[in-house]
C-alpha cells in the first residue's frame, strides 16, 4: 500500500507516533488510508451539507476496513461572485483546488480518496487532481437544490437574475421581485437547473467516477447519503483491486461523457473543463470533438435554462442511467466505472422506478427534443480557434443572425448599457478583454445575459465574448472566443457598427470586414496593460493558456 511509506518499518516510528497523536491505533496501521476530500464551507448553498455526506463516506470506509482522513478544499460560489470583480477568482480557483489536493495526497501518501465536491469549478478541480494523482478515487457530488415555489411555479436562481431585467423594464413589481428573492433558492444543493454544477455532476457519473445515480440524487434526499456510504465502502475494493482514476477515464469514457452532456443539453463550461481534465489524465481533447459528437447525438431532455424541466424531473425519470440506456447504441458500453463493472453491467442492475416519468420526460432517439446535441462550436474570422454556444437554448429565429457590433471593454460597461436601455433589437453585443488572460479569470456573464432576457430581447440580441457564460444562460450567447482580445485575437479588432455574422447550423462566426482592413487594424493594435499586478491573479494571468485548450496553467 502507498501509505506504507508513512507507517511501516523501524524508521517510521516517528511518523506512527504522530498518527497516534490524532487517535490512530496499532490495529489501524495495517489498514488502507483513505483521503476524504471535502469542499464543505458555510457560504456556498451547494456545500453547506457536505459535512453530513462526509460523515456517511467515513462510515462506509470504516465498515469496509479502511481508515478515513478528512481534509478540505476551497470553493467559490459562482452565483454570489457573479457580476462583479469577485467572478475573476472563480475559474482560477479550479487550479488552486487541484494543486492543493495534489499536495495533501502526495504529502500524506493516501492509498485512495473519496472526493466530495458540488459546484462549478470545484468539481472540475477535484477531477483534475484525480487524474494527476492516479490513485483509486470515487467522487460523491453533493446534489442539486430543490426548486423553490413562487406564485405556484417552480423557480431557481436564474429566475432572480432575469427578474432584475424584468423589474428594470417595469414588467414586475418590487413585491414580486422580493418574493422571488425570498423563495427561489430554498436550501442546500447546487442550483436547481442543468447549469454548470449539475452538468459537471452528470458528466462525472458519465465518466464512470461516481456510483450510478449520484449525479441527479438531490442534496436533501436520503438517497444521497446512501450513495455516500456505498462510495466509502466501494473505495476499499478499488484499492484492493488497484483500479485507479486513469483506469476509468480514457478516450472512450471522455467520448461517453461528452455524448451524455450533448444529450442532456449541458453547460458550455464543459467545453472548458473537460479538455483541462483530459490533460491531467494524459489525454488530448480538442474543442472540435464537442461539435463532432454533438452533430451525431440527439438532445433528449429539455431542462432549465433551455427548457422548463428541473433536475428533480431528470431524477424522477431515472437520471444519467436512463440517458445511458437511451443512448446504448451510441456509447462505449465496455468502459470501466467505479463500481468495478462496465456501463453495460451497471445498466443490467438498473431499474426504472418511475416508468411514466421516464417516457414523458426523456425523449426517444426517434423523436428527440432537437436533432443535435446541446453545444455547437463556431469558427470563423472572429473566432479562428473556435467559440462555443448552447445551441439548444437558442430560439429558431436566432440560429442565423447578422447585426451591428456594440463593443464593450468589460462586463460592467455592457451591463450599464443594458440597464440604461441602450441596446436595441438586432444588436450584437461584443464584450471583450474578459478572457483567461484579459479578465483575468474569464468571468461568466450571467448578469448581462439574464438582464437581456428579462427585458424581452433574448430572441433579438446576440452576445459574444472571450469570457464565459453561466450554465444558466439561454439565448444566442457565444463565449470562449479564441484567440482572446488580450492576445490580439480578432475580437480585439472589432469596431462599433461592424457587421457580425452568426450561423449556428453552419458553425460560423464571422466579422464582416475585408482581410486588408483586419490586417490594418491588427498592425495598429497594442496590448493593454495588465488589469492586476499583484497576488494570485497576477501569476495566473501570466501562466494561463487559451480557452480552446481548457484555460489551464501551462
Amino acid at each position: 500500500m502507498k501509505s506504507d511509506n508513512i507507517k511501516k518499518g523501524l524508521e517510521r516510528a516517528p511518523h506512527r507516533s504522530l498518527l497516534k497523536a490524532v487517535g490512530l491505533t496499532d490495529e489501524e496501521m495495517s489498514l488502507p488510508f483513505i483521503g476524504v476530500v471535502n469542499s464543505w464551507n458555510e457560504i456556498i448553498p451547494g456545500h453547506i451539507h457536505l459535512d453530513k455526506l462526509s460523515e456517511a463516506v467515513k462510515a462506509g470506509i470504516r465498515m469496509s476496513g479502511g481508515v478515513p482522513f478528512e481534509f478540505n478544499t476551497i470553493g467559490v460560489c459562482d452565483g454570489i461572485a457573479m457580476g462583479h470583480n469577485g467572478m475573476k477568482n472563480s475559474l482560477p480557483s479550479r487550479e488552486i483546488i487541484a494543486d492543493s489536493i495534489e499536495l495533501m495526497v502526495e504529502a500524506h501518501q493516501f492509498d485512495g480518496m473519496v472526493m466530495i465536491p458540488t459546484c462549478d469549478k470545484i468539481v472540475p478541480g477535484h477531477l483534475m487532481a484525480a487524474g494527476r494523482l492516479d490513485i483509486p478515487t470515487i467522487v460523491v457530488t453533493g446534489g442539486p437544490m430543490m426548486p423553490g415555489i413562487v406564485a405556484d411555479e417552480p423557480r431557481d436562481v436564474i429566475s432572480l437574475f432575469e427578474a432584475v431585467g424584468a423589474r428594470q423594464n417595469g414588467k414586475i413589481t418590487d413585491r414580486e421581485l422580493k418574493n422571488l428573492e425570498d423563495c427561489s433558492c430554498c436550501g442546500a444543493g447546487s442550483c436547481a437547473g442543468l447549469f454548470t454544477a449539475n452538468t459537471m455532476a452528470c458528466v462525472t457519473e458519465a465518466l464512470g467516477l461516481s456510483l450510478p445515480g449520484c449525479g441527479t440524487a438531490h442534496a436533501v434526499d436520503a438517497k444521497k447519503v446512501r450513495i455516500a456510504k456505498h462510495s466509502g465502502m466501494k473505495i476499499i475494493e478499488l484499492v484492493e483491486k488497484g483500479i485507479t482514476a486513469r483506469s476509468i477515464v480514457t478516450e472512450k469514457s471522455l467520448d461517453n461523457a461528452i455524448r451524455i452532456d450533448m444529450a442532456i443539453g449541458g453547460s458550455t463550461n464543459t467545453a472548458l473543463h473537460l479538455p483541462a481534465i483530459a490533460l491531467e489524465y494524459g489525454l488530448t481533447l480538442p474543442l472540435i470533438r464537442f461539435d463532432e459528437i454533438s452533430k451525431e447525438t440527439p438532445h433528449l431532455i429539455n431542462l432549465r435554462p433551455g427548457g422548463d424541466r428541473f433536475l428533480m424531473d431528470f431524477e424522477r425519470a431515472g437520471g444519467v442511467p436512463a440517458i445511458q440506456e437511451r443512448l446504448r447504441s451510441k456509447l462505449f458500453m465496455d468502459t470501466l466505472t467505479v463500481t468495478g463493472k462496465n456501463i453495460d453491467e451497471n445498466l443490467k442492475d438498473y431499474i426504472i422506478i418511475n416508468p411514466r416519468a421516464n417516457k414523458e420526460i426523456i425523449a426517444s432517439l426517434d423523436s428527440p427534443v432537437h436533432a443535435e446535441g446541446g453545444i455547437a462550436v463556431l469558427v470563423g474570422s472572429l473566432a479562428p480557434d473556435g467559440s462555443v454556444i448552447k445551441q439548444t437554448a437558442v430560439s429558431r429565429q436566432m440560429l442565423k443572425h447578422s447585426g451591428p457590433a456594440r463593443v464593450f471593454e468589460s462586463e460592467e460597461q455592457a451591463m450599464a448599457a443594458i440597464m440604461a436601455k441602450k441596446i436595441k433589437s438586432g444588436d450584437c453585443l461584443v464584450i471583450r478583454y474578459e478572457g483567461p488572460k484579459g479578465g483575468p479569470g474569464m468571468r461568466e456573464m450571467l448578469s448581462p445575459t439574464a438582464a437581456i432576457a428579462g427585458m424581452g430581447l433574448i430572441d433579438s440580441v446576440a452576445l459574444i465574448t472571450d469570457g464565459r457564460f453561466s450554465g444558466g444562460t439561454r439565448g444566442p450567447c457565444i463565449g470562449h472566443v479564441s484567440p482572446e482580445a488580450a492576445q490580439g485575437g480578432p475580437i480585439a479588432l472589432v469596431r462599433e457598427g461592424d457587421i457580425i455574422e452568426i450561423d449556428i447550423p453552419g458553425g460560423i462566426l464571422n466579422l464582416k470586414i475585408s482581410t486588408e482592413e483586419l490586417d490594418k487594424r491588427r498592425k495598429a493594435w497594442k496590448p493593454p496593460a495588465p488589469k492586476v499586478t499583484k497576488g494570485y491573479l497576477a501569476r495566473y494571468q501570466k501562466l494561463v493558456g487559451p480557452a480552446d485548450k481548457g484555460a489551464v496553467i501551462l
